[in-house]
């Protein structure tokens, strides 16, 4: 199941300037905006070192599967369970896109999507047998119109797809698997897919002709074929039939081949073999163009690869739960206490939809969790309602300090 593309789980908006919107409310007093700046500050600092060592943590899962390494393996420190290795890179990878409002697509999704006509106009093959698992995540579904050619480019038409704003694909490669990445995961991250193309984000694709392409070759070169045949090579090929009759035994009429009927034969059977590797060119040439397409949409989407993936995904979190925590801490900040996590999310949906005239479907549980983790929530009388601006701030430097606490023995 996919979520409403107008309901985005995603914050489509900068930290800094959900930052900047919240400290300009009215109802946040002119007194409070610095402090509440400052407190913003302290609380990105925090998110930023936890999402570290987050970093630091899928860095090690990853080093042993990464075809990209350049540093040496020590192999009394690769993990001896491998399986367990493995189920914990997964499970990390999961939670890290889980907190940057990814989407994981079902198996039952990703076959719906591989059904759907190729926008690209293109027929591709995947070789799933040389994977051992395979995850497709994706950010920011909507509807998105272009315009496209038909009927060879003489027209153009309006289409309407759904679009992914942003594709991470993680594939671990069977230890048996022909291809150079054995045992390797890869990881890829894309910008704008549509769903219906997904299939050209894998790296073992093949490209296949469609019964349209087939038919646009065949059927011409068909027909081609036979009008040589009745007309140039005709004469050339009844002759040359007769002759293999005569060797086989087939009649015993002897035939005689002087040096005009051999230059008829030849000139014949190149004309038929020059007509043939023609088609021959324009099939294969056909597929370039195709390759071609493939290729430059690739280039155009590809975000990230491997390692480099995690940076941006970790960047992504710590910008998602910075900016959940900060919404949910205003709202209660200049509008609570409130009765519960409710009335809550409505608001918060409400303002956005107001104001910035933007769908959210604002995830108010998990940033009613960040706040009662950092020590920020109350619950007083069945009330939802936040500590003061400086205790905040006083409770986020103490949490600070703590981090680089050195006991000497």
């Amino acid at each position: 199941m996919h979520p409403d593309p107008e309901r985005l789980r995603f914050i489509p908006f900068r930290k800094r300037d959900i930052v900047d919107l919240m400290a300009n409310l009215p109802a946040l007093p002119e007194a409070d905006r610095k402090p509440f700046r400052e407190f913003c500050h302290v609380l990105q600092s925090v998110y930023h070192f936890d999402f570290h060592q987050t970093l630091e943590t899928l860095k090690d899962l990853y080093a042993a599967y990464n075809p990209d390494r350049d540093t040496r393996i020590i192999d009394q420190l690769v993990p001896t369970d491998v399986a367990s290795s493995k189920a914990k890179f997964t499970e990390s990878l999961d939670q890290l896109l889980n907190a940057a409002n990814y989407e994981k697509m079902e198996q039952a999704a990703l076959e719906a999507a591989f059904d759907e006509s190729s926008l690209f106009q293109l027929k591709l093959k995947i070789d799933f047998d040389a994977f051992d698992d395979v995850m497709l995540y994706t950010r920011g579904e909507r509807e998105k119109s272009e315009e496209v050619s038909a009927l060879f480019g003489l027209v153009k038409k309006q289409v309407t797809f759904l679009n992914f704003d942003r594709v991470v694909l993680a594939i671990r490669y069977k230890p048996e698997s022909p291809e150079t990445v054995q045992g390797a995961t890869l990881l890829k991250l894309f910008q704008n897919v549509p769903r219906a193309d997904v299939e050209m984000l894998f790296p073992n694709t093949r490209i296949g002709m469609r019964l349209l392409d087939k038919m646009l070759i065949g059927v011409p070169a068909v027909i081609g074929a036979v009008a040589i045949g009745m007309t140039k090579a005709g004469a050339s090929l009844l002759l040359l039939a007769t002759l293999i009759g005569f060797w086989l035994g087939l009649h015993s009429e002897e035939v005689e081949l002087g040096q005009a009927q051999m230059i008829a034969i030849l000139a014949g059977l190149a004309g038929l073999g020059s007509y043939i590797w023609k088609q021959f060119s324009n099939f294969k040439n056909r597929k370039l163009l195709f390759m071609q397409s493939l290729t430059q949409n690739l280039y155009f989407k590809n975000l990230d690869n491997n390692a480099g993936v995690f940076h941006r995904l970790v960047d992504d979190a710590e910008e998602e739960e910075c900016k959940e925590a900060i919404l949910a801490y205003c709202f209660l900040l200049t509008g609570g206490p409130l009765p519960n996590a409710q009335t809550l999310d409505a608001a918060i949906e409400a303002w956005f939809r107001d104001t910035q005239q933007c769908e959210l479907d604002f995830e108010v549980s998990d940033a009613l969790r960040k706040l009662r983790e950092l020590g920020l929530l109350e619950d007083k009388n069945e009330q939802l309602s936040v500590v003061s601006l400086q205790e905040a701030l006083e409770i986020l430097d103490g949490r600070w300090d703590q981090y680089f606490t050195y006991h000497q023995a």
